[in-house]
């Protein structure tokens, strides 16, 4: 009976390991090689329409003054040389049909474009490049827990880290961002803005956020961990949006974002990055 139950489990295990009819065994991300992943390029930027739901206030000229509409072309004519076969906005995933029905009316006339980026760079360049749909991929719902245990204002009270909190809320922050962006032309302040350099001035804050907390109540590692997993399913929606060698995929999201997607889609080998800075400096010559 002893070898008869032996057998049988092994049977079952070879049973379950090689199933008649088996499909073929799902590569991973890290496995693709070069040749084989799409192209990405993400465009960040700052909210064209100032709605100003940011950590950090900042603030864009009117952009549907005709000098800032020729600008706005000037941008979506640099980035239509790219030629990307998808875009991607920041529009949570479960609003695909709104947006849907908007790029339609766009397409026949019945809609006028507001101050928002994706209207001004999604809409109209889709509709340059006669794409047939703009994408959804945000996600910005509520993580697990309750919104206590991000809250990392009382979070720096209860751990004495005043002075930190108000050095990362310090207006001066926000206000170097709208200097640049009063500067220069939309072209050149996105062409500094999607730098390297100024997306880890970006990124490299969020290290002093996760101190904003105790041991016992870390609330800001806490909300530095939900943007970071915000930020991980746009990668994800990115990933099942485009996983053929052909497709190239632009993304137009607030520019908060853009380090870590480039990232995520670099290390994680899903995606061939390119950078859209080039592009945006040749735009003002």
């Amino acid at each position: 009976m002893f070898r008869v139950v032996i057998f049988s489990l092994a049977a079952l295990s070879l049973a379950v390991a090689a199933p008649v009819g088996a499909q073929t065994p799902t590569r991973l991300l890290s496995e693709r090689r070069v040749e084989e992943r799409p192209a990405l390029m993400v465009l960040g930027t700052a909210h064209l329409a100032n709605h100003n739901r940011d950590v950090l206030t900042t603030r864009v000229d009117d952009v549907l003054t005709p000098e800032k509409q020729a600008e706005v072309e000037a941008v979506v004519a640099a980035l239509a040389r790219w030629r990307p076969t998808r875009i991607a906005v920041e529009i949570k995933t479960r609003d695909q049909a709104d947006l849907d029905r908007r790029y339609a009316d766009y397409r026949a006339d019945r809609y006028v474009l507001t101050a928002d980026e994706v209207d001004q760079i999604g809409l109209r360049l889709a509709r340059r490049l006669g794409l047939d749909r703009v994408y959804a991929v945000d996600w910005n719902d509520m993580p697990p827990g309750v919104e206590a245990d991000y809250n990392w204002i009382d979070g720096a009270e209860a751990a004495g880290e005043q002075g930190r909190l108000a050095a990362l809320r310090d207006p001066s922050r926000g206000q170097r961002t709208t200097d640049l962006i009063a500067s220069r032309p939309i072209s050149q302040w996105l062409a500094v803005m999607n730098s390297p350099e100024y997306l880890h001035g970006l990124d490299a804050p969020y290290y002093d956020f996760t101190l904003l907390g105790t041991a016992d109540a870390p609330v800001g590692a806490n909300w530095v961990g939900a943007w970071n997993g915000r930020n991980l399913k746009i990668f994800a929606n990115l990933v099942r949006l485009a996983d053929r060698p052909g497709d190239r995929v632009l993304v137009i999201y607030g520019v908060g974002h853009a380090g870590l997607l480039n990232r995520f889609a670099s290390e994680s080998g899903a995606f061939n990055v390119e950078s859209p800075t080039a592009l945006l400096e040749a735009a003002g010559r």
